[in-house]
């Protein structure tokens, strides 16, 4: 028999529990917000700085046609510029998000093609041994 009060503490418990974790999550979203408004304006900074005057942006849906269709207005809008990485690394080509955004907008939709900056790997040439004047011979000796 389950006695009423260790039930009610159970409760009580599990519900503390799911707030602590609702409050994670809040604050994680939070930081990812502030996060993608950072990214929003520099990216904005660097197009002004780039002679575009009239340019604006919103933070919007994860899903990109949920975004447009929320930021969509036909009065002021007469193009849809996407930006994918390459075929092969970018799931919204593979869903074919410019053909989709052009059939529920019905205006053109520009494509372009981003590359991620890849940073070259260096490292130290590796230490050699010296052998003094024997150093031109030091490669028929040595053992690898």
């Amino acid at each position: 028999m389950v006695d009423p009060r260790q039930a009610h503490r159970a409760v009580r418990d599990r519900a503390a529990e799911v707030d602590g974790l609702r409050a994670e999550v809040a604050a994680r979203n939070a930081e990812l917000a502030r996060l993608q408004r950072e990214r929003l304006d520099a990216a904005l900074e660097r197009m002004r700085s780039a002679g575009l005057e009239n340019v604006s942006g919103q933070v919007g849906d994860q899903d990109p046609i949920v975004a447009v269709m929320e930021a969509w207005d036909p009065m002021k809008f007469d193009e849809i510029l996407v930006s994918t990485l390459p075929t092969g690394s970018s799931r919204w080509l593979e869903a074919n998000l410019p053909r989709r955004l052009e059939k529920l907008t019905s205006v053109s939709v520009r494509h372009v093609i981003s590359t991620p900056k890849v940073e070259p790997h260096t490292s130290p040439a590796p230490k050699h041994e010296t052998h003094g004047v024997l150093s031109p011979l030091a490669a028929a000796f040595t053992r690898r």
